[in-house]
């Protein structure tokens, strides 16, 4: 972290805020609106989604070709696939269901409490409770793997 640019930090923050406030300004900080996408009653979110896809995109297609790496960390450009696994389809199912029973994602939780819904904090408190459980557990499961067995 000491090698990367001095602005890298105060950047990311900014971005941050112009994204929660994308978010609150196109009301896709409201749990109503992202259901009533998900119920097939306003398309609005759709939009969105296919405006960031495209512009990231472009971002992605683009940018490797003007510099070989990111400005303000020097990383090299490059992909970084995952496998697609058990771990995949659980987590997005899980995220999937989260998602339509509450109507919100990680990202724009944050931006609904910045527009002032602040019984989305059940919700991230949620979020918190899970990421920290699946860690607990994978924790456990890396320990149990790597433990020595008694038929030595």
């Amino acid at each position: 972290m000491a090698d990367r640019h001095p602005l890298f930090m105060p950047l990311i923050f900014v971005g941050g805020l112009i994204f929660g406030f994308g978010l609150g300004f196109s009301q896709m900080a409201r749990p109503e609106v992202v259901l009533n996408f998900l119920q097939f009653e306003d398309f609005g979110l759709l939009f969105v989604m296919f405006g960031a896809a495209i512009v990231s995109g472009i971002a992605f297609a683009v940018m490797p070709r003007i510099r070989d790496s990111a400005p303000l960390t020097g990383d090299r450009y490059e992909r970084r696939l995952k496998p697609f696994d058990r771990n995949v389809l659980i987590g997005g199912g899980i995220f999937g269901v989260g998602w339509g029973l509450s109507g919100i994602c990680p990202g724009a939780a944050y931006a609904s409490l910045g527009v002032g819904n602040v019984t989305i904090l059940w919700a991230l408190a949620g979020m918190f409770a899970g990421a920290y459980l699946q860690g607990v557990w994978r924790s456990k499961r890396a320990a149990a793997e790597t433990a020595p067995t008694g038929a030595d």
